[in-house]
């Protein structure tokens, strides 16, 4: 059963997208994961499919699918740019993107093409307006 929109955790320190990935600067770079409300609508997460390092991305393009019991979900890019890191702990436990999306469960590191494209993101109070529609 899912959990009331109250019940999540929405850090206040990162910025979210429409379609729940969240992305948080370390020095140059961000780390980009889903939020918990993703992960709570997925269910148990069984796969994680991500990029390899090096791979480019546009900001909003696709650059990966989570598997869980109930579907698959696409991955969408925060910010454009390169991918630098990608958490190979997720290969072999997906269920930390469900026990913990915004710390073990992280998916990518992205170094941004345009730094102000964090800027563009959501805050917390914005992203839970849009889920409250």
């Amino acid at each position: 059963m899912t959990k009331k929109i109250e019940e999540l955790i929405f850090p206040e320190e990162i910025r979210y997208t429409d379609d729940h990935e969240w992305a948080k600067p370390e020095g140059n770079l961000l780390k980009v994961g889903i939020t918990d409300y993703a992960q709570d609508q997925l269910g148990d997460i069984v796969f994680a499919e991500l990029p390899e390092p090096g791979d480019m991305f546009e900001k909003g393009e696709e650059f990966g699918t989570l598997e869980s019991v109930k579907a698959v979900s696409e991955l969408y890019m925060p910010v454009g740019g390169e991918i630098v890191a990608i958490n190979e702990e997720l290969a072999d436990t997906p269920e930390l993107l469900n026990s913990a999306p915004y710390g073990g469960g992280w998916m990518i590191t992205v170094k941004p093409a345009d730094p102000g494209d964090f800027d563009d993101l959501m805050d917390t109070a914005a992203y839970l307006s849009a889920l409250k529609g």
